[in-house]
């Protein structure tokens, strides 16, 4: 394939906004060393880009994943959630919670409409003259 055109790379990823910022990613990564998977033939690295996914030799979908992976600032692992049986048998107002050292702590729950209750009770502080 001596030219490569946005044509022969639109069956592999339909929108066109989407192929830009693909094959700039791409070449991107060429630039900074990734291994090319088609002969350079003296091409620049967006050319490089545009021929590896015209010639299905990257998968945009892999390289869609690898955009958003390198985009994000911080990616959330998922952790296993700790099953806690007590919680659900202890009552409605108090959570106990048993530390290494069998010492107990407690929590206070409050209802969404004791906090707004709380809230409403709350006097403004009175104006000095001292600011």
């Amino acid at each position: 394939m001596a030219r490569v055109t946005v044509e022969d790379c639109i069956d592999k990823v339909e929108n066109r906004f989407e192929l830009v910022l693909l094959a700039g990613h791409r070449a991107r990564q060429i630039s900074q060393g990734a291994p090319i998977t088609v002969d350079r033939d003296n091409d620049k690295n967006p050319v490089v880009a545009l021929r590896e996914i015209a010639d299905e030799t990257l998968s945009p979908d892999d390289l869609k994943e690898d955009l958003i992976h390198s985009l994000q600032k911080h990616v959330e692992v998922d952790e296993p959630e700790v099953d806690l049986p007590e919680i659900a048998d202890a009552p409605a107002g108090v959570i106990a919670a048993e530390a290494d050292d069998d010492d107990v702590v407690a929590f206070d729950r409050m209802s969404e409409e004791d906090l707004l209750a709380g809230i409403e009770g709350l006097v403004p502080p009175e104006k000095s003259d001292d600011f």
